[in-house]
């Protein structure tokens, strides 16, 4: 049924339009209640349901006018499109405002339609996720140099979509920002492994076994040593999915059209020293670096054609390090020894650093000594060490 629906226009006077009930409680139900304006998103439900009529709780906006005069207006289509709901969007005061009084001719028709197609996708897919594909976003950020590595929760939690979607619609947060003590000081990485240890029992451990969480996505950016030292408290002991930042373009979301990541393994001839682990996966790590913070070496490589950081571009790549890390230490036991520890010398994506991590067993593999570029002193210094004891 059509009626003459009694509303606000953008400049708050009340008007008469020809939308009918049935046209509105369909543009209300894809857009989810929330303003479709690009970048705006915010819930229009509470005062709606409230009752407050002096509250600009949410206004069905023409695209073309629905009359030939207003803005975007058509002689011939405003009549036409005037109850149509691919016609209409859900917009907050503000920006019903912005489209047709303060800056008409910045929102052409195309535009509008896109941010609309755009919402309602977003709806779409986000509401059609299995009940039992909710994951817990886990959070962890350490200073980097002079940087503190913060990572913003509403970029990650768009990255897990269509997949899975975060539950309680917070993240789980291991961060200490303000560190007085840098990286390049022996202190910062026991004050930080100690911080981070203490956090994931509190804030993950215990909440797993209480069963309140089965599944993790993990979002972290911190030095490498502390990345892996992270993948080892997460190990095996629940679901995990581990997420790369990619630089260019920028965000956490998975290229659509990856292509596989070919890794290459070096073995040593011969047997010169200790064993040395190298990754050169984000740059290059020079033989001649190793040797000069720990003397002759028997080193293993990882490598990739091209270094860099953008190089992890699906979780397919993760799996098949995954696999090549646990037969890289499984060799390097079975020709070293079990009284051997390895030094590890890594240049790797954050996400590649947490799996190493994950993939380690504490009572089937040699304990690892990692290594950090020291900016001060110059050349590799020890970070920390994963092990008994350790």
């Amino acid at each position: 049924m059509m009626a003459d629906i009694i509303m606000q226009d953008s400049t708050g006077a009340k008007v008469a339009t020809r939308v009918s009930e049935k046209t509105r409680i369909v543009l209300w139900a894809r857009a989810s209640g929330r303003c479709q304006f690009r970048g705006c998103n915010q819930s229009l439900i509470g005062d709606l349901i409230a009752g407050n009529e002096h509250a600009n709780f949410g206004f069905v906006a023409h695209v073309v006018a629905d009359k030939p005069g207003g803005p975007r207006g058509d002689p011939a289509r405003s009549p036409l499109l005037r109850d149509s709901v691919g016609n209409l969007m859900l917009l907050c005061y503000r920006h019903h405002k912005l489209i047709d009084v303060d800056a008409v001719k910045q929102y052409p028709e195309e535009i509008l339609l896109e941010m609309k197609a755009e919402h309602e996708a977003r709806v779409s897919i986000t509401t059609a996720i299995d009940q039992d594909k909710g994951s817990h976003i886990l959070r962890y950020a350490a200073k980097i140099g002079g940087h503190e590595s913060l990572v913003a929760y509403k970029d990650v939690a768009s990255a897990i979509l269509p997949e899975r979607f975060p539950k309680e619609g917070k993240a789980i947060d291991i961060e200490m920002t303000g560190t007085p003590v840098e990286d390049d000081l022996t202190a910062y990485w026991e004050i930080e492994r100690t911080h981070l240890r203490q956090k994931f029992i509190q804030r993950v451990k215990e909440r797993i076994e209480a069963r309140e969480i089965d599944h993790l996505s993990v979002f972290a950016l911190a030095p490498i040593p502390l990345l892996v030292e992270l993948g080892r408290l997460l190990g095996d002991i629940t679901a995990v999915d581990v997420y790369q930042r990619h630089r260019e373009p920028p965000g956490w979301g998975w290229p659509a059209d990856p292509h596989p990541l070919a890794f290459d393994v070096f073995e040593p001839d011969h047997i010169v020293g200790p064993p040395a682990l190298v990754l050169s996966l984000s740059g290059h790590v020079e033989s001649q670096r190793v040797t000069s913070a720990i003397g002759a070496a028997t080193i293993w490589q990882i490598v990739v054609p091209e270094p860099h950081n953008d190089i992890v571009k699906s979780p397919s790549d993760l799996a098949r390090f995954r696999t090549l890390m646990r037969k890289t230490f499984n060799a390097i036991k079975r020709v070293h020894g079990e009284h051997e520890m390895i030094h590890v010398f890594a240049a790797s994506p954050v996400s590649l650093s947490v799996e190493m991590g994950r993939v380690w067993m504490p009572k089937a593999d040699l304990p690892l000594i990692l290594y950090d570029q020291n900016r001060k002193l110059g050349g590799f210094q020890e970070a920390l060490r994963i092990g008994p004891n350790c």
